[in-house]
């Protein structure tokens, strides 16, 4: 493996952490990666970590100790920042604030589809359900020419969401089609997404099937 300057801390399931690997592989930075057990934090990484969450991004200092930086966005403003390739905001000031203003958005969006996915009585879901999909109206009223965010561009707000569209690939199509009709403009972006190089490997090739055990596991009404 590379010697590299960032250490990516990580875990295998985590859509925080997929925000910040998506970043990564689309700057073209050698990075590594260690997952950990999330249920059963080392010592190590609850030293490192001031939440106990992931993602932390250790960076290598040249001299003194690593720096030690948390929160995802956190994360993602400091590489786009710090790093060559193509810029993930738009140029103008506007344009930028309104993407940070959909970034949020995405946040909540992903705890409503979280809550569904994830949700053992039917009430629940109902309700998680009907919240995710006024969430996706609203993207579908503001998305224009596609194929990404802001057209032809991947950006951070496609960062972003990435891995709440990735959930709806891998569950029953059953449940997951009748979601996304008479949504044209997210279901082309959603797709658009699903194909992007640095989407897919932001995880690893046993995602899909650690996600379904992860459903099962919690006795999710959606586990199959």
């Amino acid at each position: 493996m590379p010697d590299t300057n960032l250490t990516l801390i990580s875990h295998p399931l985590c859509p925080f952490v997929q925000r910040a690997a998506i970043v990564l592989l689309e700057k073209g930075v050698p990075f590594d990666r260690i997952d950990v057990d999330l249920a059963a934090k080392p010592d190590w990484f609850l030293a490192l970590s001031p939440t106990g969450k992931v993602p932390v991004l250790k960076v290598r200092q040249p001299e003194g100790p690593d720096a030690i930086l948390f929160e995802s966005m956190v994360i993602c403003e400091y590489l786009e920042e710090s790093q060559d390739g193509a810029p993930m905001y738009p140029d103008d000031a506007l344009s930028r604030a309104r993407h940070r203003g959909w970034i949020e958005f995405g946040t909540a969006t992903l705890t409503d589809a979280w809550q569904f996915l994830n949700a053992t009585d039917r009430a629940v879901a109902d309700a998680k359900r009907a919240a995710f999909q006024d969430r996706l109206r609203r993207l579908e009223a503001v998305l224009e020419a596609g194929p990404y965010f802001d057209g032809p561009t991947f950006g951070m707000v496609d960062a972003v969401f990435a891995p709440i569209f990735r959930y709806f690939g891998i569950i029953d199509p059953a449940v997951s089609r009748p979601i996304f009709e008479g949504l044209p403009r997210v279901s082309a972006w959603r797709a658009a997404l699903a194909a992007r190089p640095s989407v897919i490997d932001a995880v690893a090739e046993d995602y899909a099937e650690r996600f379904r055990r992860h459903l099962r596991h919690h006795q999710a009404l959606l586990a199959a």
